[in-house]
């Protein structure tokens, strides 16, 4: 089978590789769908995310879809839950099973991920998907999922205000997820127009260019003595001060953006004086079911964020139109 493989930093080659065995419990998926991550990128740019770093090559990407290729669900098509959680430590035992301490987790460290034709994967992770969804759609349900899990940290309350730093996939499922689940504002910030562009169409009610509110009196004039819960998707300083300066008095801060250094830095005195509460995402917690409950009734746009597609031989070209940010997201078919 052929096989992108990432050996360092910007550098993905394809191949050819034996086809996986399927073990107990696990069956063979044809990849037909597999998203690009902002994660992917700090990966293939940088040779590692956080504190992890590419030790030895490894095969990309965790949103992904496909069909099964055996088994008494052969023919069926799936979303593939990237996140093998060991099911026995305390997290996995308390109902955190996105915080478990041995999870693995594909296209990370020593997990292989999706960016091939075939995987085997545990049956139990892989979620049927409706005929109103198609492949494309599959591998959004991972971001989505953040998305969820995002807005599940924020306890906005139905009729609440929310604003949403940083305007990337994750972002833009986040403003839908929002209204979905009934906040009546949201406003949205990111520095690339098209971005925010997206924003207004999946439900922004506002959008703004951070680099043009030079002062606070620029702020409160956009969102008035501050919003119930802020939502910092983008992976900078900038991003983290930008939804603490928006947060109401007594509001919640959550933190989705993965930072390239490792580090978080905010004005710990906002903070203080607001008292907020600040949460920090982690993946998400079993939230595939009611991703696909709210996209396949039509509650969430997946199709219209997908703006780039390429084939699995394209896989490197993939990457860099993805680092380009010039559109949404990338998604690599491997059946093309």
């Amino acid at each position: 089978m052929q096989v992108a493989r990432l050996y360092g930093v910007t550098d993905l080659r394809l191949s050819d590789e034996p086809g996986p065995a399927p073990g107990a419990g696990m069956s063979l998926v044809r990849v037909t769908a597999v998203g690009i991550c902002g994660s992917d990128l700090h990966w293939w740019a940088e040779g590692g995310i956080g504190d992890a770093v590419l030790e030895h090559p490894v095969v990309p990407g965790h949103e992904a879809a496909g069909i099964i290729d055996g088994g008494p669900r052969r023919g069926e098509r799936v979303a593939i839950d990237p996140a093998i959680a060991c099911g026995t430590c305390q997290a996995c035992r308390s109902g955190y099973r996105n915080l478990c301490t041995r999870i693995r987790f594909a296209g990370h460290g020593a997990q292989d991920g999706a960016m091939r034709e075939y995987l085997a994967w545990p049956a139990d992770l892989l979620h049927p998907l409706p005929d109103a969804l198609s492949d494309a759609d599959g591998a959004m349900l991972e971001p989505l999922g953040v998305a969820i899990h995002a807005a599940d940290l924020g306890h906005l309350r139905l009729g609440g205000s929310a604003v949403v730093a940083g305007c990337g996939p994750i972002g833009l499922l986040l403003i839908q997820v929002l209204r979905a689940a009934g906040a009546a504002w949201v406003a949205a910030f990111d520095p690339l127009p098209h971005r925010r562009e997206a924003a207004s169409r999946l439900g922004a009610d506002l959008t703004a260019d951070p680099a043009q509110l030079a002062t606070d009196a620029d702020l409160r004039q956009l969102t008035g003595d501050g919003v119930d819960a802020a939502f910092e998707m983008a992976g900078t300083d900038g991003g983290v001060q930008l939804a603490m300066a928006t947060a109401r008095p007594g509001g919640r801060v959550v933190l989705g953006g993965i930072p390239g250094d490792d580090w978080t830095r905010f004005q710990a005195s906002v903070a203080r004086r607001k008292g907020l509460t600040i949460a920090m995402v982690r993946r998400m917690n079993e939230t595939y079911p009611r991703a696909i409950r709210l996209a396949a009734a039509g509650k969430i746009d997946l199709p219209s964020l997908v703006s780039h597609r390429f084939p699995l031989v394209q896989a490197q070209d993939a990457f860099v139109a993805a680092a380009r940010r010039g559109g949404l997201k990338v998604v690599i078919e491997p059946g093309r």
